[in-house]
């Protein structure tokens, strides 16, 4: 049985030790693991935070947070070097944690939450993107293997990465860089955008899937959108994916003209019956899937 995780900034961003105590509340909705964002230098103490994981019975795997000065895929070396430290301080953080998974869009360039608007660029510079991107990747791969830990690279929508944004490409870097350690994840939100059919990119993916997000195409609660989770999990169970699922939910219950989606708003009322709920729907069909013909 996939293990079942929340994203930590359901609750909070930044997460830091005074929300120790939604742990409980996230086994008690029925969680196994929480998925936290790589601390900054001072938010997290490592060995506090795996101590109130293990008293709370959570797991835990790590998303990374990629920004214009630490970007595998720039043509700045100083960038592109402070990318490459950076995934490999995000493997030490989660061999610390007791993590094995690094996830998100460990290539960089961010477009939208980084204030930069996409560009066209030349074949010679999206080739040079790429292996700049390779060679990143190959580098940090070694220090994340010795640590135990798989890193893996998650493309996301048009809006939030120009250098990466389909499943396709995704196999493409990860033929290039052919290393044990570097593997990828998938996010249903992104998928709804990019794929043609999300079923099929996730059988693409194959035995190279370490990580699965499912999330509404609304960012909503798992069951109040628009996916066909019937052939999401199908698909998974085809391909033999036994990784961690988790669950990002934004809040989607304000409709008010002109409240922006995209902003992330922490919890006002008690969400513990829908965040139940939601890993509860998730485990259904997981759990159901092999017995549809």
């Amino acid at each position: 049985m996939n293990p079942i995780g929340l994203i930590s900034m359901q609750y909070a961003r930044p997460f830091t030790a005074e929300h120790f105590k939604h742990f409980d509340a996230m086994k008690r909705q029925g969680f196994d693991f929480v998925e936290l964002l790589v601390p900054e230098t001072g938010e997290l103490d490592l060995k506090q935070t795996a101590a109130a994981l293990r008293d709370a019975g959570l797991g835990v795997v790590l998303a990374a947070r990629v920004n214009l000065q630490r970007n595998l895929s720039s043509g700045d070396a100083a960038a592109h070097q402070a990318g490459v430290d950076y995934l490999r301080y995000t493997a030490d953080c989660a061999a610390e944690l007791g993590a094995s998974i690094v996830g998100g869009p460990l290539t960089g360039n961010p477009l939208v939450f980084a204030g930069r608007a996409p560009a066209p660029v030349s074949e010679d510079e999206r080739l040079a993107r790429k292996e700049r991107c390779v060679e990143g990747l190959k580098a940090a791969g070694d220090h994340a293997k010795k640590a135990g830990v798989t890193l893996a690279v998650e493309p996301l929508n048009r809006f939030e990465s120009d250098v990466l944004q389909t499943t396709q490409q995704a196999m493409e870097l990860l033929d290039a860089v052919d290393h044990p350690a570097i593997a990828l994840m998938l996010d249903t939100f992104h998928m709804h955008m990019e794929e043609a059919d999300i079923a099929e990119a996730i059988r693409l993916g194959g035995e190279r899937l370490v990580h699965f997000q499912a999330n509404e195409n609304h960012r909503g609660f798992p069951g109040t959108g628009a996916t066909d989770w019937v052939s999401v999990f199908r698909a998974l169970h085809e391909v033999g994916y036994r990784g961690p699922v988790s669950l990002e939910p934004f809040r989607r219950n304000d409709d008010r003209f002109g409240v922006p989606f995209a902003q992330w708003r922490p919890p006002h009322e008690d969400e513990d019956a829908r965040l139940s709920a939601s890993a509860a729907f998730i485990r259904s069909h997981i759990e159901l899937t092999e017995y549809r013909r």
